[in-house]
């Protein structure tokens, strides 16, 4: 009789123990799934960062002038704090190809800076492949300071010696069958698509026209889309309209704070490239990758 009650005792703890253990499972399975931070930025088969002009964060977001900007932040990553580094255009232009200004301070043409670091360099040392695309280039190759309504002050790859002229062309050669892409390619409006001359709504209309295609192919073909601007309209916040599109990307909006040598470090740890200049100091963007 005594075996049978201790028995009996222990039995009872051992339910009343498993009834515990189930109750604390429950317990976990409830809470809300937290979403972890990448380990890395993927390895993108493409990058193609395209650049606009002199506009604030609220001229574009939100707004009625931009709805194509602001259905494609719906499908993105958007950034509601970044940051250019400086006024006027071309150092900012410097700053996101070479982690740093330069020394350049206006828009004063030539800016020649000779073999100093930068993206387009690192990449082809790497065995990958640069290209920027300038609209209205008069030639592939060409150096001028203006031709019509493109402006060298915006194409920043031309300024380094050790990018290749054949990593300068018009925008005419933008592919089609987007496979045929660079690694990174770097994209310049003119200056009425960039609308640094003309309204939101041109530029809007641009960026529907000439890069939704590749935006809706980037998503299933491990590549990225980066729309930002050079710098806002001139005040001393500096606040610019940012968004990452494609594969791996989860939407919403993310509220770190980041600017041009963020997006460089970026694009850098994509392909396993240190950080240059003012880049090193950053930290990549992690927290947007699924």
């Amino acid at each position: 009789m005594i075996r049978k009650r201790i028995f009996a005792v222990f039995a009872a703890a051992a339910l009343v123990t498993a009834g515990a253990v189930t109750a604390t499972v429950v317990t976990r399975t409830a809470e809300p799934a937290v979403q972890p931070t990448a380990a890395a930025v993927p390895a993108f088969d493409h990058i193609v960062l395209v650049m606009f002009e002199n506009k604030k964060y609220s001229s574009i977001n939100g707004s009625s002038s931009a709805p194509y900007f602001n259905t494609l932040a719906a499908q993105s990553a958007k950034f509601t704090n970044s940051f250019a580094i400086t006024h006027p255009s071309q150092p900012n232009y410097v700053a996101l190809f070479s982690g740093a200004t330069q020394g350049v301070t206006s828009d004063s043409c030539p800016a020649d800076l000779g073999a100093k670091d930068n993206l387009g360099q690192q990449l082809i040392g790497a065995g990958k492949t640069f290209k920027g695309y300038s609209e209205s280039m008069p030639s592939d190759g060409y150096t001028g300071c203006s031709s019509g309504t493109y402006m060298r002050k915006h194409n920043s790859w031309v300024d380094f010696s050790n990018v290749p002229a054949a990593s300068n062309v018009r925008y005419t050669s933008f592919p089609t069958d987007f496979t045929q892409l660079p690694t990174v390619a770097f994209v310049t409006p003119n200056m009425c698509s960039d609308m640094h001359d003309c309204s939101v709504g041109t530029g809007d209309t641009w960026l529907k026209t000439h890069l939704d295609a590749y935006a809706q192919w980037a998503k299933t073909h491990n590549s990225l889309l980066i729309t930002t601007f050079d710098e806002d309209s001139g005040t001393s916040v500096n606040q610019i309209f940012t968004s990452f599109t494609g594969a791996h990307v989860t939407a919403g909006s993310y509220s770190e704070s980041i600017n041009h040598y963020t997006v460089l470090r970026t694009i850098e740890a994509s392909y396993g490239l240190p950080g240059v200049g003012n880049a090193a100091s950053k930290s990549p963007i992690l927290d947007v990758w699924q």
